[in-house]
């Protein structure tokens, strides 16, 4: 797959955008051969359609694609991208300005509309080249693009391949490519550097499977920024092990780390002016004589102490730890990302990345963002009253509150106790689209990640 732009090319077809409201016009203005063709092709610019329409010898001259009305724009992303989709191979130029909406958005749906995940079995899809039309920042849009592409391969590879050591392999050569530090706690030396509860997590897992923290460090100047992702390669739920179907996805349980590496791709391609972190503690939930078990009480990083009263709510544990440490930095910005818990995909379904934070300024500077990216984003509140939920009275904290209220909520409170006082924002999104979708097909996908990229420059005064 080419998730680029084509170069340019004497034989590119003019592609002409044409939305409901404006094709009736727009055909009038045709030579009459062409209009007679489009107008016995039964041609209507719903979305997605395409159409070419040949000159007299029977070679095209020119291709249509329907960008649908601005109403069933306003329920759909990337209608450009459904237009790829549907266009011959061949090399094209937009031959007008789009209807409405962004068109680096829009071209940013036309690559990722070329995406497939092909590591095991081959799959042709996205044969239909644009040309990056002039004055738009080419560059910017491919690394969007290839950021969201390693995410979606990181999640759609099943744990057989993508292990925590797997993990770390793919943050190293992350590393690598854009010269950024690393290095990797890993089994037993968790425990030396004070990492207890990703250790008690992963600890039950094969050897080559060991439990790891990995630490990615890049740029020297400017604001700090400290992406936290959540690395559970699998989830069995522990001892209290899940059901059959509730193991089935368990491969994306660590797109959260998966998203927050796609993420720094994109920071680092674009070489923002900034310091930036990744924490990744990379786990995964076994079971064997050495699960950590319902009734234990761990003792975290931050030295507060944690009743477990289900083995299946361990994303949390492990972030905690992690964000402990990126805490004691004091970053100018705290991000985490979790397929954390299931009650953020019941409230708000697949589609929508829910987050939490105190910060009304980040909130707004990431709304605004998320709607001029088509990367929509939901906030859910740190609801102070529920701060009773997560506190045992045996220990200080409780992993897996009893009731099922809340569910987010409470995980979400839980993690502020390992961020300190800063600013601090949590995503607990989904990190899979069950239905495919124009530039979105079936799988893993990126979440939150573009809109938070876009925002960057108003949080972090870049």
């Amino acid at each position: 797959m080419s998730l680029t732009f084509a170069s340019a090319a004497a034989n590119a077809l003019p592609l002409h955008v044409l939305d409901m409201e404006g094709f009736d016009e727009w055909l009038r203005a045709q030579p009459p051969t062409a209009r007679t063709w489009i107008t016995a092709s039964g041609f209507q610019p719903t979305t997605g359609k395409s159409l070419l329409v040949p000159d007299s010898t029977g070679a095209p001259i020119m291709a249509l694609g329907g960008y649908g009305s601005a109403a069933s724009r306003a329920r759909a992303r990337f209608p450009l991208a459904a237009i790829a989709a549907n266009l011959p191979k061949g090399t094209y130029t937009l031959a007008n300005e789009l209807p409405d909406g962004d068109l680096d958005t829009e071209l940013l749906g036309w690559l990722l509309s070329a995406y497939t995940f092909d590591r095991y079995t081959k799959r042709t899809v996205g044969s239909a080249r644009l040309i990056c039309p002039k004055g738009v920042d080419a560059i910017r849009i491919e690394s969007l693009a290839a950021g969201e592409a390693l995410t979606r391969d990181l999640i759609n590879t099943p744990a057989s391949d993508m292990g925590p050591a797997a993990l770390e392999e793919s943050a190293r050569l992350l590393a690598q490519t854009f010269d950024a530090a690393i290095k990797v706690a890993t089994g037993e030396d968790l425990l030396a550097q004070n990492f207890p509860m990703i250790h008690a997590v992963g600890r039950a897992a094969a050897q080559h499977r060991a439990p790891r923290l990995i630490d990615i460090r890049w740029g020297n100047t400017g604001p700090a920024l400290t992406l936290v992702g959540k690395g559970v390669c699998f989830d069995t739920g522990g001892l209290n092990l899940k059901p059959g179907n509730s193991m089935a996805l368990m491969k994306k349980d660590m797109g959260g780390a998966a998203t927050v590496l796609g993420l720094a791709h994109m920071i680092m391609s674009l070489n923002l002016p900034l310091r930036l972190r990744v924490l990744i503690p990379a786990v995964e939930n076994a079971v064997s004589a050495d699960s950590f078990r319902p009734g234990d009480i761990l003792t975290s990083r931050k030295g507060l102490t944690v009743e477990i009263n289900n083995t299946d709510a361990e994303g949390r544990l492990v972030l905690a730890d992690a964000l402990a440490l990126a805490s004691e930095d004091t970053p100018d910005l705290l991000i985490s990302m979790a397929t954390l818990t299931g009650a953020a995909r019941v409230a708000v379904g697949p589609d929508l990345a829910p987050y939490f934070t105190d910060d009304a300024a980040f909130a707004a500077a990431l709304e605004s963002s998320a709607t001029e990216t088509s990367d929509p984003v939901w906030r859910l509140p740190f609801w102070e009253p529920y701060e009773k939920m997560i506190e045992p009275g045996i220990a200080d904290l409780d992993n897996a509150p009893s009731g099922g209220m809340a569910g987010s909520i409470t995980a979400a409170l839980f993690l502020r106790r390992f961020a300190s006082d800063q600013r601090y924002a949590h995503f607990d999104i989904y990190g899979w689209n069950p239905s495919p979708a124009p530039a979105r097909p079936k799988g893993g996908v990126a979440m939150g990640a573009r809109a938070i990229l876009n925002a960057l420059p108003k949080l972090l005064d870049l």
